[in-house]
């Protein structure tokens, strides 16, 4: 082979890799464009990430000043329901939540005392429906109709000196991305328990551990509870990550010169040895079709799910180049050709769709390259195919 003809090989790489660059961004102006134009769509339709804050009272004591007071008891049901939803070549992590929390103050005073209840309700543009808000039990309930202030209900009862009373919260409400609770700084909380039920079992959590957990149907049962705790951590439930086609299709783009050199260079020292000639303009061909693929797929996601536009777009690419390959090289090139562009580009790319695999892919891959290509061309003599680097002694 030439040396004019593999710098024009060269030429066709560098060419080829400029325009997967242009494609990625392409699809990543496209991605961020319609995540900027629906994200606010979708929060306002179904709220933004939701946080509870655990309630608390207030008394005035003898001396004038404002005491905080936190339950004495705690005993929270959550229910998620994850829902996401699709809009674009984006998926946003929607859910409902039903909530329910039954809380016991106690008047720990000597004398009566009127304690000013706060439940300071989700923030942000929330829809809460079935909004319960009962203090009381028995004949004595009653439910609240105080509406909140700034985000916050207050209402007002009378305690005697030691005596309790039961506060219930209720409510069905719909968020995006995460669902959290959290506790005032430096607060003491007493005898709680929050017992979680999701829907789903991809659970992952933001801030603390739960102190048990179970399988429940589809989903999980999740128990976080404190005896007796200062500054107890939050608790928070992400949900389930989706795959996003749209980075998924740029990364892909992104990195394909890497599987367009690896193929190239088994491609180059295969017709070496074998002495098989390609023409530049060949090569030219083979970058062609390697293209396609990631080009096919990403217009594809617009109106095909997202494992059946990969699975189109590989073949397409496969038929092009090996049949190309078979029809203009050979048998031999052809079944060389289907193993490494299987390899490199279909394994290589699908590795994207699994977090933290398209490295190690890539490693894998170039050792087995290396390997395979040593072991053909061990005793290829290179001086006379490539011509000898220095005059040889007689």
């Amino acid at each position: 082979m030439k040396l004019t003809h593999l710098i024009a090989i060269a030429v066709i790489f560098v060419c080829t890799s400029i325009g997967w660059w242009f494609l990625g961004g392409v699809i990543m102006h496209r991605t961020h464009h319609v995540s900027y134009q629906t994200g606010d769509s979708v929060s306002g339709r179904w709220g933004p990430p939701l946080l509870q804050k655990h309630p608390s009272a207030r008394y005035t004591s003898s001396s004038g000043s404002k005491v905080m007071l936190q339950p004495a008891k705690s005993d929270i049901q959550v229910r998620l329901a994850y829902q996401p939803v699709k809009m674009g070549l984006l998926w946003h992590r929607t859910y409902g939540v039903q909530f329910e929390g039954s809380y016991t103050f106690t008047n720990t005073t000597a004398i009566t005392q009127t304690l000013d209840i706060d439940i300071e309700l989700p923030s942000g543009n929330t829809l809460l429906d079935k909004i319960n808000f009962t203090l009381g039990a028995g004949e004595k309930a009653r439910r609240s109709v105080a509406a909140p202030e700034q985000g916050v209900i207050t209402d007002s009862v009378q305690l005697a000196p030691g005596e309790s009373i039961p506060v219930i919260l209720s409510y069905e409400c719909r968020g995006m991305d995460q669902w959290r609770y959290a506790f005032a700084d430096a607060s003491r909380i007493r005898d709680f328990t929050l017992t979680m039920n999701t829907d789903f079992s991809d659970v992952n959590f933001t801030v603390s551990s739960p102190t048990d957990r179970k399988p429940a149907g589809e989903g999980m049962q999740l128990v976080w509870k404190y005896e007796d705790a200062i500054s107890a951590p939050g608790i928070g439930m992400e949900m389930p990550r989706e795959l996003n086609a749209g980075p998924v299709a740029s990364q892909i783009s992104f990195y394909a010169p890497l599987s367009l050199l690896l193929f190239f260079m088994v491609v180059v020292i295969t017709a070496i040895s074998r002495g098989i000639p390609l023409h530049p303009v060949n090569y030219f061909f083979l970058a062609a079709g390697f293209f396609a693929f990631p080009l096919l797929f990403s217009y594809m996601l617009d109106v095909v799910p997202v494992h059946l536009s990969f699975v189109i777009a590989a073949l397409a690419s496969l038929l092009l180049v090996c049949g190309y390959l078979r029809s203009a090289a050979g048998e031999f090139l052809f079944r060389v050709a289907v193993v490494a562009q299987t390899a490199y580009m279909v394994l290589f790319s699908y590795s994207f769709f699994f977090k933290g695999l398209t490295g190690l892919t890539l490693t894998i891959g170039g050792i087995v390259t290396l390997g395979v290509l040593m072991a053909l061309t061990a005793k290829v003599d290179w001086s006379q195919k490539l011509g000898a680097v220095s005059p040889r002694l007689a």
